[in-house]
C-alpha cells in the first residue's frame, strides 16, 4: 500500500515531534482503503498461532497494566483483558483507533491512546506487561523502542516482542544451496518499485542481532518460541485449521531454539 511520507513528516511536525519511521508506518494504517482488520480474512491459523504462543508466555501470571503497542484495532487486547486488571491500546494510526472503538464496544474496560512507540506516554517502570505484536516488520532499527520499553517496563514486568524472522528455515536452505551467509542486519522484504522513501519499511530481521539489541537496551530475553510454523497456503487448504493449531502447540517450544518459524516470540524482562 503507498503511503505519503511528506504528510507524515508534516503531520508530525505540527505535532512538536521528529518524523519517524514509526510516523510513517501508521501512515499506512490510517489510508481508507487499508482496513487492518480485513487484513486478517483467512489468517485464522496465524491469528491462534500467536494467541497460542501467548498464552503460554504468559503462563499463570497476572498483571496490573497490559499495553499492547501498534495492536491495530485491538485484536489481542480482548485476550490480554484475561491477564491484566487495566489494558491499553497503544496505537500510532487514529485510523485503527477508530475501528478498535467499535470492535471493543463490548471492552470498556479497554483503553485507547494514540501514541508512537519511540515515545511512550507511560511513566518509568509502570506498566508490568507489553506486547508488541506484528510492529518489528517496520522497524529497521528498534533501538528507541527498546530504550523506551526498557524505560518503562516495571522493575518486575514482561514483554512480549514478536519479530518477522529472516533467519527462518526455508531462508536457510536457500542460502546454504547458494553459499552464502545469514544477513545479520535488516532485509528489507520490499519489492524493487516500493523501496522508496515514500513506502514505509518492511523488514525481516536476525534474531541473534535482535537479542543483542535488547540487551543494549538494558533487556534479557528469558524465553523463545518458533511460531506460525506451519504457515504456507497450499497446506492451508488441504489441512483442518484444528489440526494445524494442534501441531503448531505442539511444535513452538521444541522449534525455539533453531528459530525455525517465521515468527519468533520473545519473551523479555529487564537485564539484572
Amino acid at each position: 500500500m503507498a503511503t505519503n511520507m511528506a504528510s507524515a513528516k508534516n503531520q508530525n511536525k505540527k505535532n512538536g515531534g521528529d518524523a519517524t519511521a514509526t510516523s510513517i508506518t501508521a501512515d499506512q494504517y490510517n489510508d481508507p482503503n487499508h482496513n487492518y482488520l480485513h487484513y486478517w480474512d483467512g489468517r485464522d491459523y496465524e491469528n491462534q498461532a500467536e494467541i497460542v504462543a501467548i498464552r503460554r508466555l504468559i503462563g499463570t501470571k497476572h498483571f496490573h497494566h497490559a499495553v499492547d503497542i501498534g495492536g491495530g484495532y485491538g485484536r489481542l487486547c480482548v485476550l490480554l483483558e484475561e491477564y491484566a486488571d487495566k489494558v491499553t491500546l497503544a496505537e500510532p494510526s487514529q485510523q485503527q483507533l477508530d475501528i478498535a472503538a467499535d470492535y471493543l464496544k463490548n471492552h470498556p474496560n479497554v483503553d485507547r491512546k494514540l501514541m508512537q512507540v519511540e515515545k511512550l506516554d507511560f511513566a518509568d517502570a509502570s506498566v508490568d506487561l507489553f506486547t508488541m505484536i506484528r510492529v518489528m516488520h517496520h522497524l529497521p532499527d528498534p533501538s528507541k523502542p527498546f530504550a523506551e520499553l526498557a524505560r518503562t517496563l516495571a522493575d518486575d514486568g514482561y514483554i512480549i516482542l514478536e519479530m518477522a524472522n529472516y533467519t527462518h528455515f526455508r531462508n536457510r536452505v536457500k542460502h546454504v544451496l547458494k553459499g552464502k551467509k545469514l544477513p545479520t542486519e535488516p532485509v528489507d522484504i520490499r519489492s524493487a518499485e516500493h523501496r522508496t522513501e515514500d513506502e514505509i519499511p518492511f523488514v525481516n530481521h536476525n534474531p541473534k542481532t535482535v537479542i543483542r539489541q535488547l540487551a543494549h537496551a538494558g533487556l534479557r530475553v528469558e524465553r523463545t518460541l518458533s511460531v506460525s510454523n506451519l504457515r504456507s497456503p497450499g497446506l492451508k487448504k488441504v489441512m483442518p485449521q484444528k489440526l494445524m493449531v494442534s501441531i503448531e502447540k505442539a511444535l513452538q517450544e521444541p522449534l525455539a531454539g533453531s528459530h525455525f518459524g517465521p515468527s519468533v516470540f520473545f519473551l523479555v524482562r529487564k537485564a539484572k
